[in-house]
């Protein structure tokens, strides 16, 4: 299903976080209906490095590609701010739509994303712009244009937060994302701008809480089981020398059953 028709439902969908090919293989066979790849996952998991804005944009977009070509349910990736001026970010929309994703967000945050940093948001009117610029880029009607704000992270402010939002909205994006509001705030927005909301996950609360969020991304997913998982799994080697097992099992998702069957077919086996 498409993810324009995922979110015309009016169920509140989640978007777990893949790192890669396999997690998000892993993430579809478990049923859910779409996959996330942001810049976080992408910064640590291809390049073992923090998401300090320091990825470029072939970097992000040829790595969503790999997750496409890996599931067949919709991807929706990190644009970050765009990476280029309203006059340029064609180049931006093409690379994802190239690559195949069903969504991207654009962010207004300039720089930061790190507590111990100072926080610069991208002036309204210029957000704004690019999200329009993107809007009238896309070449394929179904990709969607999330427009992100970082205001209320960066300050609190809510009323700064709604008003870019009512803004990037008026400039044509098809989804909002506020980040990290709580409940009182997601119902605040969901009342007074007319997009869907897209929201990653609020701490402590169960999907039912985030009814207001037409998508819930749990963007760190599969990043935090990986890091836990292997962890545990090289502890446990070096403890008592146990392998992990399951082999089967993941050479059954990867295909290894399937490319026997055409082997066998082509007169191979």
């Amino acid at each position: 299903m498409r993810l324009k028709e995922l979110i015309a439902s009016g169920k509140t969908r989640v978007a777990l976080g893949a790192t890669d090919a396999l997690s998000a293989k892993v993430i579809e066979s478990h049923g859910y209906e779409c996959v996330y790849i942001g810049s976080y996952a992408t910064a640590a998991s291809r390049f073992g490095m923090a998401d300090t804005g320091a990825l470029a944009l072939p970097e992000l977009a040829e790595h969503a590609r790999t997750i496409v070509n890996a599931v067949k349910v919709p991807v929706i990736a990190d644009a970050e701010g765009g990476f280029h001026d309203a006059a340029n970010i064609w180049r931006t929309v093409q690379a994802f739509e190239q690559a195949g994703v069903a969504a991207i967000h654009i962010e207004d945050h300039a720089f930061g994303k790190h507590a111990a940093v100072a926080q610069k948001l991208r002036p309204a009117h210029e957000a704004a712009a690019r999200i329009r610029a993107a809007v009238e880029a896309r070449e394929d009607p179904d990709f969607l244009i999330v427009a992100r704000s970082d205001a209320f992270w960066v300050s609190g402010d809510l009323e700064d937060t709604l008003a870019r939002l009512k803004l990037y909205a008026e400039a044509g994006a098809d989804m909002v994302f506020p980040t990290l509001v709580g409940l009182a705030e997601l119902a605040e927005v969901r009342r007074r701008v007319t997009q869907p909301a897209m929201v990653v996950d609020i701490p402590g609360q169960p999907l039912a809480a985030h009814k207001d969020a037409a998508i819930v991304l749990y963007y760190a997913f599969a990043a935090l089981v990986q890091h836990e998982g292997l962890n545990r799994a090289i502890a446990k080697f070096r403890s008592d020398g146990t392998l992990p097992g399951g082999v089967e099992a993941l050479e059954k998702l990867l295909g290894y059953d399937a490319f026997a069957a055409r082997a066998r077919k082509y007169g191979e086996s």
